[in-house]
């Protein structure tokens, strides 16, 4: 079983084993929510299911989203009934992929674990490293597996309301990582939320420092050290993640748990949910 990170190798021995696997293929730009399916059509890892993230990895208007922001999380139930839709299983290793650096794949990763499904892995470095290894590609629609119901199980994820983050505000038993850029941390820009800064007392640390110049992950060992640095003597299981939407805070969750320091929580509400109620702090700089 894989459940933080697969290399194409692993991936490719998996294929050739027969053993239950689905791949999900997570492309997305957020600034052109179209690009992903056009990203998928044009070429995919040869089998891949497409996992949309606004289709199927969020639930905007939905009356019974789990959390709020621009990217609502699903519902335990809407998660089970896509999966079920779809043909996946409880038996099947799921590997999860994008071609943007991780930013959107750690988004399904975790919702899996949250529905009890530990069998659920990144593929390091992404459609780009399967290509560099002559892994096979296919284009067009793709195909999914027969429909069936998918069981729920224990979650094995934490998710932490506004309500959690906020009445832990401040004390030693929360301490908050805010993954996006340096700049939207310090309030000097805001390109997607209608209030700049972030939630007083967060330590920043953007996504993208967790993967080094070939698009993979850097060594555990790297991460380690990176991640005693910002925490700084801070206990490692008071960690709640988060960043705008709740989705680029995935890698540093991800690198965390490679790193042996846990399986942190997530505040999938993130910043756009926090900066909706003007009564809540805000701090800059």
């Amino acid at each position: 079983m894989y459940s933080t990170l697969i290399s194409v190798t692993q991936l490719q021995a998996l294929m050739s084993s027969q053993q239950p696997l689905m791949v999900f293929d997570c492309s997305f730009e957020l600034m052109q929510p179209a690009a992903g399916d056009a990203q998928y059509q044009e070429n995919h890892i040869a089998g891949a299911v497409r996992a949309d993230l606004d289709r199927h990895l969020s639930a905007k208007g939905a009356a019974d989203a789990a959390s709020g922001g621009r990217h609502p999380l699903p519902s335990l139930a809407a998660l089970a009934a896509w999966l079920g839709s779809i043909g996946f299983s409880p038996d099947m290793q799921a590997v999860v992929y994008d071609r943007q650096g991780t930013n959107y794949c750690g988004r399904l990763w975790w919702m899996l674990k949250w529905a009890g499904h530990e069998a659920s892995a990144v593929l390091n470095g992404g459609l780009q490293a399967w290509i560099a290894a002559g892994g096979a590609v296919a284009s067009g629609t793709g195909s999914a597996l027969q429909p069936g119901t998918y069981p729920l199980a224990t979650p094995r994820a934490v998710l932490a309301t506004t309500e959690t983050v906020l009445n832990q505000l401040a004390r030693p038993n929360q301490t908050l990582v805010d993954a996006r850029g340096a700049p939207r941390f310090r309030g000097e820009v805001e390109p997607l939320d209608p209030v700049a800064g972030h939630i007083p007392g967060a330590l920043n640390r953007p996504f993208t420092d967790n993967l080094g110049p070939d698009g993979c992950f850097k060594p555990a060992a790297q991460l380690r050290a990176e991640f005693d640095t910002l925490l700084a003597g801070k206990d490692p299981a008071s960690v709640v993640h988060h960043c705008g939407s709740g989705v680029s805070a995935l890698p540093n969750l991800i690198a965390m748990e490679v790193a042996g320091l846990g399986r942190a929580a997530l505040y999938a509400g993130s910043w756009s949910e926090w900066c909706s109620d003007t009564g809540r702090p805000v701090a800059q700089g």
